[in-house]
């Protein structure tokens, strides 16, 4: 895209905003783009593995102590 057509494009959607007067959503992003790329499932389950496997670390350190 040229320069001069990417300026044009910008103001448009400035424009926009400008008539909306106070209405102007917060975020020019579209729901879909705010979506995380790890699922709440993942993550519970990669914390679960992390978190299991350090408290079997310091019971076996503490039986071998």
């Amino acid at each position: 895209m040229a320069p001069q057509q990417r300026i044009r494009m910008a103001n448009e959607k400035a424009s926009r905003n400008i008539t909306q007067r106070g209405n102007v959503p917060k975020t020019n992003k579209t729901a879909e783009e705010n979506v995380y790329p790890v699922g709440p499932w993942l993550l519970a389950l990669f914390i679960f593995v992390v978190c299991g496997s350090a408290i079997f670390q310091i019971i076996q350190s503490i039986r071998i102590a």
